[in-house]
């Protein structure tokens, strides 16, 4: 019996040793594009319910991430990639950048609206849910005795202009993944006309996505083109702002996952342990942070009037988005914005204000030919250099995966580009000064 007894402590107490020696310690580091608002509740929490664990967050924009862990790969010191973007994801994945894990937590579903939660194959995990839309300020509008939108088309027409603003794709994430949303939800030709008839009427494009949110909060701008917890956070912490999902958007995961090698996998497994959790998936109700949490039972304890895709059926029947299509044609679609919108602004501002002139005239003395320059203007504005087809060919995609140096292919389709974009333009709004003429 005193044997036994002693063998059942000596194994006890190598349990308990093996338990202590497994616990994560030390630092975990991540990579993220989430705003301070969103990492430190989250890094307070995580450190609170991880005793001996310090998480180090390194912001960066989801492109700038992704190349980051791309170069440094052959002595990678991080540990985590924390970002909005499912396709930013699959380019990690694709390069052998993440490694597998299989998450513990309970109480998730296998999809959110029409996209599923989690990577099939386990490189990454969905943690929140976030949709894309329209974001303006009450106060704003009021003083400008401008109309609520309530769809992508409506911030095209001329009493928006010069009073929306959006973020540069190729600088941020989820900006790219509303861009890519229309294209799915609206075809490429339909979609690139509305995407460059909203764009007529841009005030200006922002380096970062949280810069357009901070715009409509101060009342520098009236609308913008945004990530819905980038409204919800400014209303929590009482702007006066509104927002509403257009019937073309959808809903997508944030994801995480694990970096290939990380330094600190035992504290990185924790990391995504917690982010999981009842009380991790809590924390998304924080003021700044306002994300949708991805286990439906927390929503019991949600703040009032929350969103909860998960019984909400608009949210449910929003378009499924290919996150494979977007991943094939990412720096394609990110460049053609750039080329044809970013860098082409004031012109395209100039013939579609031309246009609203012409129109406004029209509408005051009716003449048919001054009706078919200006439907000739609009087709030029909405024409492309490029069909889908060809966006998203290998060779197409491929010139633009040179790594720091611009290839001599990628320079060629810039430039092809951008001649396209000035030319129409400019003859877009040579055609709407015509008509304004003809209509007078």
């Amino acid at each position: 019996m005193m044997h036994r007894l002693l063998m059942l402590s000596l194994c006890a107490a190598l349990v308990s040793s093996a338990a202590f020696a497994q616990a994560p310690t030390g630092k975990v580091t991540v990579v993220t594009s989430f705003a301070k608002d969103v990492t430190d509740p989250v890094k307070k929490a995580f450190e609170t319910a991880t005793p001996g664990v310090t998480l180090e967050v390194q912001n960066r924009n989801t492109n700038a991430g992704v190349k980051y862990l791309e170069e440094t790969k052959s002595s990678n010191q991080v540990d985590l990639f924390w970002a909005s973007a499912p396709d930013a994801f699959e380019v990690l994945k694709g390069k052998g950048l993440l490694q597998k894990y299989a998450p513990k937590a309970s109480g998730i579903p296998e999809k959110i609206g029409q996209f599923p939660i989690n990577d099939p194959a386990g490189f990454y995990f969905g943690f929140a849910a976030s949709g894309y839309g329209i974001m303006w300020n009450e106060r704003y509008v009021k003083a400008n005795k401008l109309p609520d939108p309530k769809e992508w088309q409506d911030l095209a027409k001329p009493v928006y202009y010069d009073h929306v603003s959006i973020a540069a794709p190729s600088r941020s994430g989820t900006t790219h993944l509303t861009v890519e949303a229309v294209l799915q939800g609206e075809g490429w030709a339909k979609g690139w006309g509305t995407i460059k008839a909203m764009a007529g009427n841009f005030r200006n494009i922002t380096e970062r996505s949280f810069g357009v949110p901070e715009a409509v909060n101060s009342g520098q701008v009236g609308y913008g083109i945004v990530i819905d917890f980038f409204a919800f956070s400014a209303q929590a912490s009482g702007f006066p702002v509104k927002f509403i999902y257009p019937t073309v958007t959808t809903i997508v995961p944030a994801n995480v996952g694990i970096v290939a090698n990380a330094p600190n996998k035992a504290a990185a497994e924790a990391f995504v342990e917690f982010l999981l959790s009842p009380a991790g998936q809590q924390v998304l109700f924080e003021p700044g942070i306002r994300r949708l949490p991805v286990n439906p039972d927390v929503y019991a304890k949600a703040p009032a009037d929350y969103p909860n895709p998960f019984k909400d059926p608009r949210l449910n029947s929003m378009i499924k988005f290919d996150v494979a299509k977007s991943e094939a044609r990412n720096d394609v679609v990110d460049v053609l914005f750039d080329q044809l919108i970013s860098f082409q602004l004031d012109s395209l501002k100039a013939a579609t204000k031309a246009i609203h002139e012409a129109e406004a005239a029209i509408a005051k003395k009716d003449n048919a030919q001054a009706r078919a320059l200006v439907a000739q203007a609009r087709e030029l504005i909405a024409a492309m250099p490029v069909d889908e087809a060809a966006a998203s060919a290998r060779e197409t995609a491929s010139a633009f995966t040179g790594g720091k140096q611009k290839g001599a292919r990628q320079a060629e389709l810039e430039q092809q580009w951008a001649v396209f974009a000035k030319e129409r333009y400019a003859q877009a709004q040579a055609k709407a000064e015509e008509a304004a003429k003809l209509a007078k």
